[in-house]
């Protein structure tokens, strides 16, 4: 399983998981739920979503370090700033708000059951791995900004 380790871009994770959720609501939809308000609650999600991902791409390029997530060892800078203080992982905070979004945009229950899966994926695969990594690089520090901020939210 280690394999899968920071081997799959999160972007190609999403557009994955988005594209499962697309195919299990068009055939195996179970329980379609339609409410007034869908299309705006779904589309407030996906907006927030990608601005907190630009967000956090932005303050990663503004500190001038790395924002390659397959590559977790070449960062030169810690970030506590920012989207960085609300959660650890802000991209991919974005990539499930968007997700949701989509969700609720589609209106299955069965696309819903995505989700803990793509945050499944990304806590075993992605992040715990990078932050082994940055516990490494940057030490104390990372540890003490690992017990101020939550991963997610």
């Amino acid at each position: 399983m280690n394999k899968l380790e920071l081997k799959i871009p999160p972007l190609l994770v999403v557009v994955v998981t988005a594209a499962c959720m697309w195919l299990v609501t068009a055939y195996v939809p179970l329980v379609l739920v339609t409410f007034a308000g869908q299309l705006a609650i779904a589309l407030v999600f996906a907006i927030a979503g990608f601005q907190i991902a630009v967000s956090g791409v932005r303050t990663c390029y503004a500190a001038q370090t790395t924002v390659n997530p397959l590559k977790p060892e070449d960062s030169n800078t810690l970030i506590t700033e920012g989207v960085f203080k609300v959660s650890r992982n802000p991209m991919y905070l974005g990539f499930l708000l968007a997700l949701t979004g989509f969700a609720l945009w589609l209106g299955a229950l069965t696309a819903v059951l995505w989700l803990p899966l793509f945050v499944l994926y990304m806590n075993r695969f992605q992040i715990q791995p990078e932050e082994r990594a940055l516990s490494q690089h940057f030490g104390e520090a990372y540890l003490a900004y690992q017990q101020k901020v939550r991963r997610w939210i």
